[in-house]
């Protein structure tokens, strides 16, 4: 029972210390977490000061009232930054949420097709079609075959999926081109820029 307690804690304990681990290689080293005895410095002005020992740059930060931040890390010497942590913070927090409203996400919507839907369904998805390219996304529209209809031509089926294609508003390129798929004939568009 004993034993088994003792493993206990001892994996606890590895497991808590994996997790700091993770946790300090995305930290960022302030004031004397920075064990680097040379750094390049540069003020809160953003003039390069040069390379300086980490003692005078701790004793220039205290001066100004501020924090030193080691910005790069990697560099030779360090690159450390005299200014307030909070406004660091908020300025990394900025710059991570402009670079993710410049990431734009393109989906792939689906449409199934068969080969007897009416022709206004066929107008009603393909309006679909139109709006989903007018937002940007790119479309894949599936000629659904079930039955006797699997054994039909080819010719024939990529002719009722080109059917459909020209009832789309938008101007449109193929993103991928027309390829038999598990339930028919498959082909991918995207509107053209």
């Amino acid at each position: 029972m004993i034993n088994t307690h003792i493993k206990h804690k001892q994996l606890t304990i590895n497991l808590n210390i994996n997790n700091l681990a993770q946790n300090n290689s995305n930290r960022i080293n302030i004031n004397y977490y920075i064990k680097s005895p040379q750094l390049r410095v540069i003020d809160q002005d953003g003039n390069n000061i040069g390379v300086i020992s980490n003692e005078e740059a701790q004793k220039m930060a205290r001066e100004a009232e501020l924090d030193l931040i080691e910005i790069s890390a990697s560099a030779v010497p360090p690159i450390a930054k005299i200014m307030d942590y909070g406004k660091f913070q908020y300025d990394e927090n900025k710059k991570q949420k402009a670079s993710k409203a410049t990431v734009k996400t393109v989906e792939i919507k689906s449409i199934q097709v068969k080969i007897g839907t009416g022709e206004n369904d066929l107008n009603m998805k393909a309006r679909r079609a139109s709006e989903w390219l007018d937002e940007g996304h790119q479309v894949k529209a599936e000629l659904f075959v079930s039955g006797r209809s699997k054994f039909l031509p080819e010719e024939f089926l990529n002719a009722r999926l080109q059917k459909f294609l020209n009832l789309i508003s938008v101007d449109y390129k193929v993103a991928v081109a027309i390829k038999r798929g598990p339930k028919g004939p498959v082909i991918v568009i995207e509107k053209k820029k």
